[in-house]
């Protein structure tokens, strides 16, 4: 696979990465042994940013990941996350509390069974907790050699010169696809000013940009599409004529609508790297032949005007989950 630089001293990876959150659930029931040999044939095709996180499970998801890379630990660059406070077993709320965040780190590093952490995000911008302590705080776990690189989510210009002031930031991660554009308005600056990788996570809309979507309603209650509100009754048919213009557009190219929607991402800046989720090889195998599409520059003024910023029907997470995003 074609490589990128994470960050300005990062390591190199693969042009696409893979998002690990749907291998232990929130995605519907996932079985191990196909995750498993997701992660195994995503590493042999050259997928090598694995991204996971403690909330994820929580924990489950760590503990599968470090199980499988156990033997292939110098193939792969992980990214994990802090920033929630877990307690036996139950997400209690976001924290980026300095102690909190050292007992986090001593945590990943056990479930994954490595000695250093390659790149460490903050989940979630606490806005009990300068971002000044946070920064610090991983900057000593830098030292220390049980982290190697910092990252921010969903945090915003403001946050990140802060952050990147006290200790470089090397990654923000933060949803972007062709249903979700937002960060194009100054977020994206601000990285490449930097010099900060931008991760882009759900880059093919939770699956909507595949084709293979279905109503908010035939989604069972432990699946994050059932609550999606751009999958519900009064948002789905209209974003369903904006997946008409990426599927005529895929078809020219003799892709699939998904490939075609990484493929743009990925012409959007070499130093964005999208990291589509999957719990299975032959959608891993079919996402990671999109970094072979090709687009010229008219494809990609025919997505702009087909599907301009600001189009897609319904915002992108519920008032509870948005009230987590840092936009000040």
């Amino acid at each position: 696979m074609k490589q990128r630089k994470l960050g300005a001293l990062g390591p190199t990876v693969g042009a696409l990465g893979l998002g690990c959150m749907g291998m232990t659930g929130r995605y519907g029931p996932a079985d191990e042994t196909e995750s498993i040999a997701t992660l195994h044939r995503a590493i042999d095709l050259g997928v090598t940013l694995l991204d996971t996180a403690q909330v994820y499970g929580p924990h489950t998801n760590e503990d599968l990941v470090g199980r499988t890379i156990r033997d292939r630990r110098d193939s792969v660059v992980i990214a994990t996350k802090f920033g929630y406070e877990i307690r036996d077993g139950q997400v209690i709320a976001p924290s980026s509390h300095p102690d909190l965040i050292r007992e986090s780190v001593d945590g990943s590093l056990q479930r994954l069974g490595i000695d250093t952490i390659d790149l460490l995000y903050q989940h979630r911008v606490d806005p009990r907790t300068p971002i000044e302590d946070v920064a610090g705080t991983v900057g000593e776990l830098v030292a220390a050699g049980k982290v190697r690189l910092f990252g921010l989510s969903e945090a915003s210009p403001r946050t990140i010169r802060r952050a990147h002031a006290i200790h470089p930031v090397t990654a923000l991660q933060s949803e972007y696809s062709l249903w979700e554009r937002v960060v194009e308005e100054e977020i994206l600056g601000t990285c490449q000013e930097l010099g900060i990788t931008f991760v882009a996570y759900c880059p093919l809309g939770r699956g909507f940009l595949t084709g293979r979507n279905k109503p908010a309603a035939e989604y069972g209650e432990d699946d994050a599409r059932h609550f999606d509100p751009r999958m519900q009754a009064d948002t789905y048919d209209r974003n369903l004529q904006l997946l008409e213009h990426v599927k005529r557009i895929a078809d020219a190219k003799g892709v699939t609508p998904g490939q075609v929607a990484l493929a743009w991402l990925l012409h959007r800046g070499d130093d964005i790297i999208p990291i589509p989720g999957t719990k299975r090889v032959k959608y891993l195998e079919e996402n990671a032949a999109a970094a072979e599409v090709s687009l010229d520059a008219a494809d990609m003024a025919a997505f702009d005007d087909a599907i301009p910023p600001g189009v897609t029907a319904g915002p992108r997470y519920i008032p509870k989950l948005f009230a987590n995003i840092d936009r000040t």
